[in-house]
């Protein structure tokens, strides 16, 4: 496919999340695509990366697998390939066998760490398909940059000495993502049992994000994770939401394609007041 990437060339552009929880009657194609991973989708174009997911017990994040839901997250060179995919017949595929099914179409706004050895990028005004000017859109980047909603993508390699060690703290500290204020929806994901774990999360706005990250299991959870060196490897991305539709845990979401927005930078709550060697504070792989 010409446009994926060499193996070590950073990711840009634009992400698709699509979360499936399939009927019952389904749930064996379901099976069979996390069996045939990314292969079906090597020919969709301007896509340059694909991962299809499982998850834990009712889409959370457990030692429990779920029989019935499951995370495809690709990431495009443009926006128009984007967008031409929610409309393909693989798509399709997933909403027609699904109970529920939640998409989205998001630019990313600020990453830091690497997924399988590849580091991600803000997506750039070229992928998003039009020039930007800051003082455009309801007083520019930095008013656009605190709308709501967003997403966060958390994922980690956990060292496998340290697995047992990991899944002691991550429980709580999921559990505490499902019922925060301002959390819209949180889905536990993972490429392989036990030790490639991800999340993803929508919020309502960066202040109920900090408020979930600056306390209770979650904080004990980064700390112990800083501390004992539980990943080998770890990205989180934060990303603007630019569409989304469908249905997820009995709530429907349906929002039309936003106003194209720069890359934010990071924000300064989340990193400009953290010391070289502190552990981060934002949503994290536990």
């Amino acid at each position: 496919m010409p446009s994926l990437r060499t193996p070590h060339d950073p990711l840009t552009g634009v992400v698709v999340v699509l979360l499936a929880d399939f009927m019952r009657q389904h749930q064996g194609w379901g099976w069979l695509r996390l069996m045939a991973g990314a292969t079906p989708y090597k020919d969709v174009p301007g896509l340059t990366m694909a991962k299809v997911m499982g998850s834990g017990h009712g889409g959370g994040f457990s030692l429990r697998p779920s029989a019935s839901h499951q995370g495809l997250i690709c990431t495009f060179s443009h926006l128009d390939w984007a967008l031409q995919f929610l409309d393909s017949a693989a798509v399709q595929a997933y909403r027609s066998r699904a109970r529920e099914c939640w998409t989205g179409v998001l630019s990313v706004q600020s990453a830091r760490g690497q997924w399988d050895k590849q580091s991600w990028q803000a997506s750039t005004p070229e992928a998003l398909g039009e020039p930007w000017d800051a003082h455009d859109h309801e007083g520019g980047l930095h008013s656009a940059q605190n709308k709501g909603p967003f997403a966060v993508l958390t994922r980690a390699s956990i060292v496998p000495t340290k697995a047992m060690a990991f899944w002691r703290y991550a429980p709580a500290a999921q559990a505490d993502l499902a019922q925060a204020p301002g959390c819209l929806l949180a889905m536990g994901l993972g490429e392989a049992p036990l030790v490639r774990q991800c999340t993803f999360s929508l919020w309502k706005d960066t202040e109920a994000m900090l408020h979930y990250a600056h306390q209770g299991a979650h904080q004990v959870a980064s700390t112990a994770a800083y501390k004992h060196q539980f990943f080998s490897e770890s990205l989180f991305v934060r990303m603007q939401v630019l569409q989304m539709a469908g249905a997820w845990q009995g709530r429907s979401f349906d929002a039309p394609a936003l106003a194209v927005q720069a890359p934010a930078p990071a924000d300064a709550a989340l990193t400009g007041s953290r010391l070289a060697g502190e552990p981060s504070l934002e949503v994290s792989h536990v």
